[in-house]
C-alpha cells in the first residue's frame, strides 16, 4: 500500500509543475524550490538519508527532445495522452505474455506513469544533446560495445565496461532505465554514500572539505567532493573521470542507441540535489567535457522517498558466458562468410 502511494504521489508530483505550465509556456522549466528546509542529523547536516528509486521516472519520457517539439520542456495534453497510451501499453505486456503462456521482456521491463516532460536535458533549450567536437567524434569512432552496429568480435577491448559488468559510469547511471532503478542515500559526519543498484555500485562523496586527489588519478565514476548550501542542498563535484564507459546508455530513452558517447579526463560533473519536501527531491546535474561536447548540457528529473523499495544483488554475468559466446559466434560468422551457407556481418 505504502508503495503504490509513493507511485501515486510520485505522478502527481510530476504532472502538477507541467499541468500548470499548460497554462502559460511549456518552453519554461519552473525553478527549484527554495523554501523547505530538511531535518538534519544528529552531527546538524541536512537529513538525506533512505530509498530514493527512480523507477517511477521510467514512463518514456527520453534522454533528448524529438526535434519536432522545439524548445518546449512539456507536452501539449494531445502528446500527454499519446504518451499516456503507449505507456499504458507497456505495462499490459506482462499479463499479455502471462494469458499467451509467454515469458519476454514484459516480465522483467518496468514501466512507470507518463509525465509531461519532452525531454530529460533542459539545456541546451532545444533539450538534446551538444554536437561533438572534431575530437569527440573521432573518439566516439575509436569506442567499442556489443551496441554496436556491424562490430566484430575478437577480445574483451571490443565490449565496453557495461558489457563487462564493471560499471554503467557517469552521468548515464543517474538516469532511469528498464530495470535496476534502486537508489539509497546513506550519511556519517563528513560523508555521503550513494547506493546505484545497477552494476551493485556506490559513490562516496566526502563533505568535510578535504582536497582531491591528483588529476593523475582516475577512477571509473571519478572522485567527488560535496558541500551543502543552504540547509536543503547538496551539491557535489565529479572529477577524475577514467575514460571507456559511454556518458550515455541505451537503456535510457532517447539516448544514442550504440554506447558511445565517449568521457575525457577532462570531464567534469556538477550536481545538485535539492530536498524540496519531506520525501520529494530535485536532482539537476550539469555535465562539462570540452574535449568531446561543443558546449555544456544540463539534465533535471524528479526524485520521490520510498524507504521500502528493496534492491537486490546485481548478478550481471549470470554465468559468465556472454563475452565468450559473442566472441565465437563472431568469429565463426567471419569465417564461414563466403563458404556455401555461410554468413556475414
Amino acid at each position: 500500500m505504502k508503495r503504490a502511494l509513493a507511485l501515486l504521489i510520485a505522478a502527481a508530483a510530476c504532472a502538477a509543475g507541467p499541468v500548470a505550465a499548460q497554462d502559460g509556456d511549456l518552453t519554461v522549466v519552473p525553478p527549484v524550490p527554495a523554501d523547505y528546509r530538511a531535518k538534519t542529523t544528529a552531527w546538524g547536516e541536512p537529513d538525506f538519508r533512505g530509498g530514493w528509486p527512480i523507477d517511477h521516472l521510467n514512463g518514456r519520457t527520453p534522454l533528448q527532445r524529438d526535434p519536432a517539439q522545439g524548445n518546449r520542456a512539456f507536452l501539449t495534453d494531445e502528446e500527454f495522452a499519446e504518451r499516456d497510451e503507449a505507456v499504458r501499453a507497456l505495462a499490459k505486456r506482462y499479463e499479455n505474455e502471462d494469458s499467451e503462456g509467454k515469458m519476454g521482456i514484459g516480465h522483467w521491463a518496468e514501466v512507470a506513469n507518463a509525465n509531461r516532460r519532452t525531454s530529460w536535458i533542459i539545456s541546451p533549450a532545444n533539450g538534446r544533446l551538444p554536437e561533438f567536437t572534431a575530437e569527440g567524434k573521432r573518439l566516439s569512432g575509436e569506442m567499442r560495445s556489443s551496441w554496436r552496429r556491424g562490430q566484430p568480435f575478437d577480445w574483451v577491448t571490443d565490449f565496453d565496461t557495461w558489457d563487462r559488468c564493471i560499471t554503467r559510469g557517469l552521468p548515464a547511471s543517474m538516469f532511469p532505465f528498464m530495470y535496476n532503478n534502486g537508489m539509497r542515500i546513506f550519511q556519517s559526519p563528513g560523508l555521503v554514500a550513494l547506493q546505484m543498484e545497477m552494476v551493485h555500485e556506490t559513490r562516496l562523496i566526502p563533505t568535510d572539505g578535504r582536497p582531491g586527489i591528483p588529476v593523475q588519478i582516475h577512477n571509473w565514476l571519478g572522485e567527488s567532493r560535496g558541500h551543502w548550501e543552504n540547509g536543503n542542498t547538496l551539491v557535489v563535484e565529479t572529477a577524475n573521470l577514467r575514460p571507456g564507459p559511454s556518458a550515455t546508455n541505451i537503456g535510457t530513452t532517447g539516448s544514442p542507441p550504440e554506447n558511445d558517447t565517449p568521457v575525457s579526463e577532462r570531464a567534469k560533473l556538477t550536481e545538485r540535489f535539492t530536498m524540496t519536501g519531506p520525501d520529494s527531491m530535485v536532482y539537476e546535474f550539469t555535465w562539462e567535457d570540452p574535449v568531446v561536447f561543443a558546449q555544456l548540457w544540463t539534465a533535471r528529473l524528479d526524485w520521490v522517498r520510498d524507504d521500502d523499495f528493496g534492491i537486490y544483488e546485481y548478478a550481471c554475468h549470470e554465468g559468465n558466458v556472454q563475452i565468450r559466446n559473442f566472441i565465437t559466434a563472431s568469429r565463426a560468422e567471419r569465417a564461414g562468410a563466403g563458404s556455401p551457407g555461410g554468413g556475414s556481418r
